[in-house]
């Protein structure tokens, strides 16, 4: 069992709702994974098997999260999407929102065996100097801010095809416009897609 004293300090560290949540999610990882090594990559909690990540989890000022490395490979979505978080249980706010321990355990070992057989995240290579293309209706509520043209004009390429991508592979009308609300209340702000994972 191989702790890392920086987890203890994040989880200090928390809300004092989230506190709970995230000692139990790691002890049932350290329950499911007898291998498993903590750290603290991209500012949260990761644990990882065999060297590589398995799991992560994170707490926000109102709900935290629990994410497997591998859930695309197990048919699983990050549940917290629609609303600009991150996921498979979605947005975490108390301990009786999770799974039984025993699903949860039972998926850690499944993303295990995933990881055993040498399963990894298929990322496609973006393509050199890409044009991106907004669609028309993002574009026509995002011209209404000022702040937010002026933002999105500035940020670069890569930041600009996350809101898109963002916003084009929503599986509904409601979940597409509640995305593109969204996208325009962070980008007056200056944030990027992933502001909430960026290092301060």
């Amino acid at each position: 069992m191989k702790k890392d004293k920086r987890v203890d300090e994040y989880i200090v560290k928390a809300q004092p709702f989230a506190q709970p949540i995230l000692k139990h999610l790691r002890t049932l990882v350290h329950k499911g994974c007898a291998d498993v090594s903590e750290t603290i990559k991209w500012g949260f909690p990761n644990f990882s098997y065999k060297g590589k990540i398995l799991c992560s989890m994170a707490a926000f000022k109102e709900h935290c999260s629990f994410n497997l490395w591998l859930a695309s490979h197990m048919n699983m979505t990050n549940k917290a999407a629609d609303e600009g978080g991150m996921g498979i249980f979605g947005k975490i706010t108390s301990l009786k929102e999770l799974p039984s321990d025993t699903e949860i355990v039972d998926l850690l070992h499944k993303a295990m065996a995933l990881t055993d057989a040498g399963k990894i995240i298929q990322r496609k290579a973006p393509a050199k100097n890409a044009a991106v293309d907004a669609p028309e209706d993002f574009l026509s509520l995002l011209h209404k801010s000022k702040k937010a043209s002026e933002y999105f004009e500035k940020f670069s390429p890569s930041k600009k095809k996350d809101y898109i991508e963002w916003i084009t592979e929503a599986k509904t009308e409601s979940t597409r416009a509640r995305r593109m609300t969204t996208a325009i209340e962070w980008i007056a702000e200056g944030k990027s897609r992933n502001w909430k994972y960026e290092r301060k």
